[in-house]
């Protein structure tokens, strides 16, 4: 199960914008109660932040109506290498002058399989 944690300074500040739940769901078309069981089944990944700690998904996660392409497997991978969801977060939002941009991006331009060969280099 995932425990939701609070997101540092450092990992906010890689995030350009953020998402409540509430706009997650509305964002993808479903009811705010079937956002938590996404999170907990690894298809999203949210932390914890702002005054009031509340949850939330950063908003490069969600695009055209649903989740971006290869984010889940990506998640997957870095959970199976032992990140933690803020550094798993760090990784994501991180320049990577080798993709160009980073992993997020990437993500969104449809160019997982970059970005998933990345997550499996860092296994080894």
């Amino acid at each position: 199960m995932t425990v939701f944690s609070s997101v540092d300074a450092t990992v906010d500040a890689l995030v350009p914008s953020w998402l409540t739940l509430p706009e997650v769901a509305e964002r993808l078309g479903l009811e705010v109660t079937r956002i938590r069981p996404l999170i907990k089944e690894g298809q999203l990944l949210a932390v914890r932040r702002g005054e009031n700690k509340a949850l939330m998904v950063p908003s490069d996660f969600i695009g055209d109506g649903k989740i971006i392409k290869g984010l889940p497997g990506t998640l997957t991978l870095l959970r199976d290498d032992g990140f933690t969801d803020e550094e798993a977060l760090e990784w994501l939002f991180t320049p990577d002058p080798t993709l160009p941009g980073t992993p997020a991006q990437a993500l969104r331009e449809n160019r997982g399989t970059e970005v998933k060969r990345r997550a499996q280099a860092l296994a080894v």
